[in-house]
């Protein structure tokens, strides 16, 4: 009985032992290459966490290569796993720092171009990232627009599908001026906000008694200054 515990026991430590494999990582510069024990398959997340803590990198600035081809994070919204062989080699290329601003006065433009490029944050849900995949490396849309409708929220483009909807019907029943204006004044009401209470509006008509602010320039106000001699 000891003896087949102890076997199976050696039987998951091979298994175990079988998921770990040793990898070359070779750094663009003067650093040496370093061998790095790392689990098979294992997520280019992860991967690069790894070696980003094990070579003291930054990882938001560190890049891996693997068989010519550049690895990345995600694709079409999913984490992308490798399957990794011991032997295999990495070449690992940190981006370096931008330079002072003193410095790289003479390319602004270059650096304004980077920070217009939209990027989705960490904590997108899945379907986001996979609609934003397709429409960014599919059709290509420019940045400006995948902005435009990622800052929108879902309530906002039902509201917006359904104007269009019913943009023809109205045209039909040659109600179409009405339905402009009724959408240019729901859009009004719509950002008017809250007000906290004892907050005074700036328009004496949706304050109680009509009371006006203080200084409010208005026909009544002239009408003092004429008399008083202030004109």
């Amino acid at each position: 009985m000891m003896n087949q515990s102890s076997s199976c026991v050696n039987g998951e430590g091979e298994e175990e032992e079988e998921k770990m494999v040793d990898i070359t990582l070779k750094t663009i510069g003067p650093s040496p290459p370093f061998r790095l024990r790392v689990p098979s398959p294992i997520t280019v997340h992860d991967l690069r966490k790894l070696v980003a803590s094990n070579g003291h990198l930054p990882i938001e600035n560190l890049r891996l290569i693997l068989r010519g081809n550049v690895l990345h994070d995600t694709k079409d919204g999913d984490d992308v796993s490798l399957q990794l062989n011991n032997g295999d080699s990495l070449i690992v290329a940190v981006k370096p720092k931008p330079p002072p601003k003193h410095v790289r006065d003479g390319f602004e433009d270059e650096d304004d171009d980077d920070n217009l490029k939209f990027q989705l944050p960490q904590s997108t849900s899945r379907w986001k990232r996979k609609l934003f995949c397709f429409l960014h490396d599919k059709l290509k849309l420019p940045d400006i627009i995948l902005m435009a409708i990622f800052s929108l929220s879902l309530k906002m483009w039902v509201l917006i599908v359904t104007w269009f909807i019913l943009a023809p019907v109205a045209h039909r029943w040659d109600l179409g001026p009405l339905y402009i204006l009724g959408t240019g004044f729901c859009i009004i009401f719509v950002n008017l906000g809250q007000r906290k209470h004892g907050d005074i509006s700036a328009y004496s008509i949706f304050n109680e008694d009509f009371r006006e602010l203080p200084g409010t320039l208005n026909a009544d106000r002239l009408d003092q200054d004429i008399r008083a001699g202030q004109f």
